[in-house]
């Protein structure tokens, strides 16, 4: 039987004669040696003798050439010995900064246009980058000799000169994650840009502080998390105070233009520019820091944020609100004494532990389209995710040698063991009491343990819509209707391990397995997740005893109950946290704790509650009042600045 892929077909005509011989003679059996003819031309001409060619016509080219060509494709082999043959060729490189500013930043030109003109991948620019990056770890030795001999005299020269510009970038105070922003780095690295990278959890005197030490062009800010964007305001309020006359840059998943127009850039009167991706970034700095189109791209950019303020406030000014009791009214209602909606009674109630978890049995679970995400590998059809996105004209070649890669980290990292899991999974009593739940500490229901704290949906809905005001405390079973129910919970970490693996490859230049690490724990942190939560539905729980679901489907949401996440649409407040904390002491049991911010650490961590009724449902609360946000305020017994730090972004009103 053949396997033919028609991608592959070639014009019969223009197939080497010697090759046709011998296919035709196998297909139509005319040559019983056929076979092993077959087997001594691919063996004389497969793709490893190919390559084979290829590797010694490049290693041939002068030195400038070889630098060039491992830069643009990412081969570290030779570049050690290669950069050092350069630095012995005084006549052409009198300078170890010479072979930088020659051969090297050439190439990282190559590599920067042939980016930005879509031909090449980020993760092969990231390769490129790790190539640069040991060449230049080999000359630094030799530059810092040649400095320190020339301390008493003039033609030392500035380093900075040989750069396009210096950016100083940061993950804000209380945010722990830095993958977008190490990648930022590294495209910025290869357009020739001095990076400063003061990595996580950096405060705002820091940032501060580094910007004026090195002379900083342009400052970029990244965070995750909705704390985060508070703390992006207070870092543009100082800045603007310290006097600073630096560009701002907005990076990071929670971002947006239109919070960055209305609540960053109003406080700094400098450029304030949200940036969607790593691509972007450089044209953004580029123009930013050209004489001749600053100006132009700043007048534009003022225009546009302008424009989005406009429609920010216009939309608070058409958007309609019910009072919080009129959504109350109108809440989901379940006739909870109904055979079909009695609350599932669990198997299992209390904690369970789960303590070095095997990562093999992870895999299945894994969702791979996000992994691609991370690389900016989206290709034509963005919803045509994983695995189709190797058939994309465009992108398929670098998805699939990206995956090939990632296929043989995750076998390393699983084997060796490089990095641990862990998890606590908790199924808890629980009722609701208007839109809180509160959890008991045994089955006697009468000492209550915590309780969790909802937000209902205020935004008024069609006028014809019939659809409930959801709560999430709408999906359990009133206290007042004397019905046992329960609240699950999920905190699941993969990150074990994985900063110090990512910073031994940082320490050796290798940024690409550093970012490759951390984003191969992420996935492995949602399959973790997702594959407890299929335990609670089949067994700990149980109310799905016979569920049988592809990965597929369990990426579809098409099993029964939801898993929203404090922080997300459903519960955008990332202070309940605190609550699945102390009930379950996870930071005790599991080793995954909690920032300031309430930013899970290890960096890698997932958590969830867990809803079994089958009318749950994901919701998303949308923005709210100020009557809520007071009745919240006086549910949980903080304070009102707190309350709206935490709520920011969903507040209806300027706070």
């Amino acid at each position: 039987m053949g396997i033919v892929n028609p991608g592959f077909l070639t014009i019969y005509d223009e197939i080497p004669k010697d090759l046709l011989q011998i296919c035709e003679d196998a297909l139509w059996n005319r040559d019983p040696e056929a076979t092993e003819k077959l087997l001594e031309y691919a063996q004389s001409h497969g793709k490893d003798v190919t390559a084979k060619v290829e590797e010694e016509e490049w290693r041939s080219q002068p030195v400038r050439s070889r630098l060039k060509h491992a830069l643009v494709k990412g081969i570290t082999k030779f570049v050690v010995e290669d950069t050092e043959e350069a630095r012995l060729d005084k006549v052409s490189y009198p300078r170890p900064l010479n072979v930088i500013e020659g051969p090297l930043k050439d190439g990282m030109s190559v590599v920067g246009d042939l980016f930005g003109a879509g031909k090449m991948f980020l993760p092969q620019v990231i390769k490129s980058a790790r190539v640069m990056k040991k060449a230049v770890a080999h000359l630094i030795p030799f530059m810092e000799e040649e400095r320190l001999a020339n301390l008493q005299g003039a033609d030392a020269g500035d380093e900075n000169d040989m750069y396009n510009g210096t950016v100083v970038i940061a993950t804000v105070k209380g945010d722990v994650h830095d993958i977008g922003k190490n990648i930022v780095g590294v495209v910025l690295g290869c357009n020739n840009y001095r990076v400063v990278d003061l990595g996580v959890m950096t405060p705002c005197e820091k940032i501060i502080e580094a910007a004026i030490k090195e002379k900083a062009d342009i400052i970029g800010l990244s965070g995750l998390i909705t704390p985060s964007l508070d703390e992006m305001i207070h870092v543009a309020k100082e800045l603007e105070r310290a006097g600073l006359k630096i560009p701002l840059l907005i990076g990071g998943a929670t971002t947006s233009k239109t919070h960055t127009a209305v609540k960053i850039a109003p406080r700094y009167k400098e450029p304030v520019i949200h940036v969607l991706d790593a691509s972007r970034t450089v044209v953004v700095v580029s123009n930013l820091l050209d004489k001749g189109l600053r100006d132009d791209f700043i007048a534009e950019l003022d225009e546009e944020y302008d424009e989005v303020r406009d429609d920010h406030y216009d939309s608070l000014k058409d958007r309609r609100y019910l009072t919080l009791e009129e959504a109350r009214s109108k809440a989901l209602r379940i006739e909870w004494r109904r055979p079909e909606n009695l609350p599932p009674q669990p198997h299992m109630v209390g904690h369970k532990v789960y303590d070095d978890v095997d990562l093999n049995e992870l895999l299945p679970f894994i969702d791979w389209n996000p992994f691609f995400h991370v690389w900016q590998l989206r290709g034509k059809y963005p919803n045509r995710g994983y695995p189709k996105l190797f058939n994309d004209a465009s992108v398929g070649e670098e998805a699939q040698r990206l995956f090939g890669e990632a296929q043989a980290m995750l076998r390393d990292l699983i084997d060796k063991r490089r990095i641990r899991a862990s998890a606590i999974v908790s199924i808890l009593p629980a009722n609701s009491k208007g839109d809180d739940i509160v959890v008991y500490k045994d089955e006697s229901r009468t000492e209550v343990a915590g309780t969790y704290h909802g937000l209902r949906q205020q935004a008024e809905k069609d006028r014809e819509s019939t659809d409930p005001y959801l709560c999430l405390s709408d999906f359990v079973a009133p206290a007042s209707e004397g019905i046992p129910d329960y609240i699950g919970s999920i905190a699941a970490s993969a990150g074990f391990g994985v900063d110090e693996l990512a910073a031994a490859y940082e320490a050796d230049n290798d940024d690409y397995s550093a970012i490759m690490v951390k984003a191969l724990a992420d996935r492995l942190a949602e399959a973790l997740t997702e594959k407890l939560h299929q335990d609670m539905r089949r067994e700990l729980w149980g109310f799905a005893p016979n569920e049988s679901l592809d990965t597929e489907d369990l990426l579809s949401i098409k099993y029964q109950g939801i898993r929203p996440a404090p922080g997300y649409p459903s519960q955008p407040d990332h202070s309940e946290k605190t609550t699945m904390w102390k009930l379950g002491s996870i930071a005790e049991t599991t080793g995954i704790e909690l920032t300031e911010s309430l930013m899970m650490h290890p960096g890698a961590s997932v958590c969830a509650l867990v809803f079994a009724h089958p009318k749950s449902s994901y919701f998303a609360v949308g923005k709210i009042s100020k009557d809520q946000v007071d009745d919240y305020v006086a549910r949980k017994g903080a304070s009102t600045d707190e309350i709206e730090t935490w709520l920011r972004p969903i507040l209806a009103y300027d706070a």
